[in-house]
């Protein structure tokens, strides 16, 4: 079992729920049985009362329960340490992902037990890294089952066809992105949306083609030439999808000053 935080949270619920429980049903009854023989035999009062170990287990039961539900299965925040998905994202972006997008997950475990929705193409989606399941990613969904995707001179082809690119001007970054100044964007079509992705000229980028296999998705970063994703390590497959970003609802970055106020309250698109 991997010690992740929705592990320790689970382990916390099921702790605190278990003391709360064993007082209820067993300590309480004894508190009380003590409480009757005191008055029958001397006519004292008791008052006895839990443990603090007692008192905190019924304090905070509801509170992880409420955390564990809401992570596990509406949202979960998630914090861009990155710049692969530049300008979409920047480093420091505080995100939120809807967990039931692509169907309701057991915790920890990560089974999927209701189907509500598949990954689309073009969705900025978040899965567990193939190579490391320990490791959360985040990358766009470019190629869905039995897609042929290829990657030539910067331009993104599926199924032999040219996503079409609109050239939107230079990019100036900010902050830990200052080093992407000068970067060329351009707005890319994929499907029925459109998106901005970053390409630097002449910088080297892995190119080729491949089919996608039945359950997985390709992925890419919209920062191009700076991503490790799909083209370097393989397809995503089913069972490690997160979920699918859309808020940013906080930006923090050292580099650039600290809050990004002009960033909170972005939807992902």
């Amino acid at each position: 079992m991997k010690l992740d935080f929705a592990t320790i949270l689970t382990l916390l619920v099921l702790a605190s729920g278990a003391i709360w429980a064993y007082d209820s049903i067993v300590l309480a009854r004894r508190r009380k049985s003590a409480t009757e023989q005191a008055r029958q035999e001397d006519g004292r009062e008791l008052a006895l009362q839990p443990s603090k170990l007692v008192e905190y287990a019924r304090s905070f039961f509801p509170i992880f329960l409420i955390v564990l539900l809401l992570r596990s299965f509406l949202v979960e925040p998630f914090r861009i340490p990155s710049g692969s998905m530049m300008p979409t994202l920047v480093i420091g972006d505080f995100i939120l992902v809807n967990k039931f997008t692509y169907g309701i997950r057991l915790p920890v475990v990560d089974k999927k037990i209701i189907e509500l929705g598949e990954p689309q193409r073009g969705d900025v989606m978040v899965f567990r890294f193939p190579e490391d399941p320990s490791v959360p990613f985040i990358k766009r969904v470019v190629g869905l089952p039995g897609d042929r995707v290829a990657y030539y001179k910067k331009v993104l082809y599926i199924n032999g066809e040219p996503m079409e690119q609109a050239a939107r001007g230079v990019y100036t970054g900010i902050g830990s992105g200052m080093t992407m100044t000068g970067a060329q964007v351009f707005e890319e079509a994929l499907a029925e949306q459109k998106h901005e992705i970053l390409v630097q000229p002449g910088h080297p980028t892995l190119e080729g083609e491949s089919v996608v296999p039945e359950g997985h998705y390709f992925v890419m970063g919209d920062n191009r030439d700076n991503s490790r994703d799909s083209r370097f390590w393989g397809t995503v497959p089913d069972e490690n999808l997160i979920g699918k970003a859309f808020l940013i609802w906080m930006n923090w970055d050292w580099a650039a000053g600290g809050i990004g106020w002009d960033r909170i309250g972005r939807s992902i698109e």
